[in-house]
């Protein structure tokens, strides 16, 4: 089964909806700053993206000092393929978007939508 990996976990947020994508993984907690403990955070941050795969899904939610690890990361661990689920707030849905950070391209999964 796929995982959506969380970057980071906020109760107030209901993100129930992305589970259609996969189970729902938090890679950091509410409390966690990142300015505190950098080198314990991207720790943390590899070992839960260790098995990172193309069917594995983004959340970025929260800090965007550990959003921007996260991606990194898991680009890192999928050979430069990072896919995101992106939150369209006027239709209240994610829409997947894969990317292609090594030799180009964005892959848009919405029907008859391309991104260039």
């Amino acid at each position: 089964m796929a995982t959506v990996y969380v970057t980071q976990e906020n109760p107030r947020v209901n993100i129930v909806s992305a589970n259609k994508w996969g189970d729902l993984e938090p890679l950091t907690n509410p409390f966690d700053q990142i300015h505190v403990n950098p080198g314990r955070i991207v720790s943390q941050i590899r070992r839960k993206l260790r098995n990172v795969g193309d069917d594995d899904w983004l959340l970025a939610m929260g800090d965007p000092a550990i959003i921007g690890v996260a991606f990194a990361v898991f680009a890192e661990r999928n050979h430069g393929r990072v896919n995101i689920l992106k939150w369209d707030r006027m239709e209240k849905t994610y829409y997947p978007v894969k990317l292609q950070l090594r030799g180009g391209g964005i892959e848009n999964l919405a029907p008859d939508e391309e991104i260039r």
